[in-house]
Parts: C-alpha cells; structure tokens; sequence
C-alpha cells in the first residue's frame, strides 16, 4: 500500500479463504477494509488457493457477499495460472486433458473458458465405464450422469491406438471423490503412454531410472494447490486439496513398493498455488497490471512492497517470507486468527510472520502504518 511520499508504491495482497470470508460467510471488518483501499487507491490483489469456478463468477459472488465492486484484473485463484498453458511453444490447447476436482463439471467449464479445447474429467470415465471404480453408489451413478460427456475415444486396451489417450491431469480443485480420482489419476501415471487401459511394461524395471515408473511418456501431472488444511463452516480445519495430493503419493508408494528397488520411486509433478513461486511471480505481475490500469504505466514510482495477508502459516506465510521477487519487492508476511490459524499454548507459527494480528481490519492497520500512510483506517 502506499506511503505519504511515494504513493503507490506499495500495495495488499489479500487471501480469501479465512481473511475475507469463512465458507460462504463474510468475516467482520472485511467489507471496510476493501472499501477503504477502495476509496483511497490503494491496489490490492486477492489472491486465493480456492477455485472451482471462473474467475468472473468468483468475483462477482465475493463482490456480492462483501458488498464490494471487485473486478478480475486484481483477483487471482489457485488455478488461474494454468491459462497460460493454451499459449506457446509447449502449448496444451489442442491436447485431451483430464481435469481433476470441484462441484459437477465446473472445472471443466473453467478449463475451456481458459482456451483448452478437448477436456475430460473422470466422471465422463465413470459415465462410460462404470466398471473402472465398482465402488460407486447409485447416487454418486445419479450425479455423474448429470454432467458427464461422451469421451472422445472409448477405453478400449485391445486396440491402443483407438483409445483415449490423456496428454496432461490438472488437478484444480478439491475433488469430491477422492476413491474415484486417485484410481483414475493412478491408472493414466502407470499407463503406456497416457493411453488409459494399458499398464506400461517399463514400470517396476530397476534397470531403468525411478525404477522405470513415470518413464514411458506418460502425462504430465498438475495441481492447483497444497493446502492441507482450510477453514470450512466447522469450527476445526478442513482437509483440503493438499490433503487428496498426500493420499495420493502414499497410494503411489503401496502400488509402487518393491523390496528391490534403491529407492521409492517419485511420483513426478508439478505444485502450484500458494506456497509456491510460480503462483507468487504470476501474482505480482498481475498486481503490476492492475497498478499500470489504476496509474498508468507512466507512473513515476515503482511497486516497492507488498503486504501479504493470509491465515496460513504453511501457504500464505511461507510463500511470502520466501519468494524474492525478481524486480526485488520486499513481501511482508501478515497472519490473521480468523482462519487457519489459532493462539495455542502461547505456540508460535511453523513459517513466522512479521506480525500476527487479530483480522484483515488489524492487518490493513499495521500496514498502513508500517508504510507511513496519511489517512487511518477506523
């Protein structure tokens, strides 16, 4: 946020999920606080390791629930920066991706409005061949059959080359059924090539390196967060998507296991999201995009510091004590008590903030006052 001499050169970074609302409910003082950034153009960016939806929808519910005009260029989910794997070299555009987690098919939707073309999830696999996971109730038959597509190719292991074949998996939400999703996901790493229905004969060679898993062109695999815990409409924590990625590479480890090999093999992927610093690096260009539309890019002073506020120790703390940014902005690392995180035992975070405060109202306090702004927040 910015100081009395310099305005604009330094700015919020706001997490949703436990600082702003608490599931569908807004927290106290969230409201004012954006409104008062707001009012006194301060930038802000809200970056969040939710999602589920697009970000239009996202923004126009949060604007709703907080009765704030919020707009996408300042707001960033887990999963915004796969947009960017439609464009370029190593584009997925045109490849047969399977997306992973959230409410019905929304993720797909999401997906396609991000400009990938050809989109599978594992319930238009259920829809199709129900026998892949024999565990499935009649509702959850009842559910998927709500949404699900005609697969472009069926699953068909005597012919391979007229089956489908998954390019990449994109985890970009918490999935809703985790049995369902981890033996799909498993089936696509151990398969030849990404074609579902094969096993890979390379898999288990010691000959080879990770043993020979992972070796034999299979799919790339994403996910959109790491968040073990989140704060839900329970009083204690929730499971979250981090929660479904630790069971799944301890099942990689029990499918995997053998006696022989040197050393467990590694489920490879890619995390994004907070802790991590792609998704810190995509939020403050973005943060610099939005400055640029609030000043113009002409402005004479440079972004200078960002005022992290999360409820997470483990994402939004961590991930702002250790990114350093490369046109080097200082990130300062706010913890609320509104979310994740609680006051036990006089216990001291995992990741250390420079401050702990009781709400974002305290958060946009002590910054504002760190930076030397003028005006208080009451």
């Amino acid at each position: 946020m910015p100081t009395n001499e310099d305005a604009g050169s330094t700015d919020t970074a706001n997490s949703i999920d436990g600082v702003l609302v608490r599931s569908a409910n807004p927290i106290p003082h969230a409201s004012t606080s954006l409104k008062f950034l707001q009012e006194n153009g301060i930038p802000f960016m809200l970056l969040t390791n939710g999602g589920g939806k697009h970000e239009s929808e996202r923004v126009k519910d949060l604007s709703s629930k907080l009765s704030v005009p919020l707009h996408e260029s300042n707001f960033v989910q887990s999963h915004t920066p796969f947009a960017e794997l439609t464009h370029g070299e190593k584009s997925l555009r045109d490849k047969c991706i399977m997306v992973v987690g959230g409410e019905g098919g929304r993720c797909r939707d999401v997906a396609e409005r991000y400009g990938f073309k050809n989109v599978v999830t594992p319930g238009d696999i259920y829809a199709a061949h129900p026998e892949i996971w024999p565990f499935s109730k009649p509702f959850q038959q009842s559910y998927y059959s709500s949404f699900a597509r005609p697969l472009p190719r069926p699953i068909n292991p005597a012919s391979p080359a007229d089956s489908l074949k998954i390019d990449a998996v994109f985890v970009y939400n918490d999935p809703r059924d985790w049995g369902l999703d981890m033996q799909v996901i498993l089936d696509v790493m151990l398969s030849h090539r990404g074609i579902m229905g094969t096993y890979s004969s390379k898999n288990g060679d010691t000959s080879l390196h990770n043993s020979g898993y992972l070796q034999d062109e299979q799919p790339a695999l994403y996910f959109s967060n790491v968040d073990l815990l989140w704060a839900a409409d329970y009083h204690l924590s929730r499971l979250g998507q981090g929660g479904f990625q630790a069971s799944l590479e301890g099942l990689w480890r029990a499918v995997t296991y053998h006696k022989n090999h040197k050393s467990p093999p590694e489920l490879y992927k890619t995390v994004i999201g907070k802790p991590y610093r792609e998704t810190y690096s995509f939020a403050e260009k973005q943060l610099v995009r939005h400055r640029d539309s609030m000043f113009g890019k002409d402005h004479p002073t440079a972004l200078r510091k960002v005022y992290m506020v999360g409820d997470n120790p483990e994402s939004d703390i961590r991930g702002a004590n250790d990114y350093e940014s490369p046109q080097g902005v200082e990130w300062i690392s706010l913890l609320t008590r509104t979310g994740v995180y609680r006051d036990q035992d006089g216990r001291r975070p995992t990741w250390e903030p420079r401050a702990i405060v009781d709400d974002v109202k305290a958060a946009v306090q002590w910054a504002l006052k760190d930076s030397g702004w003028h005006q208080p927040l009451r």
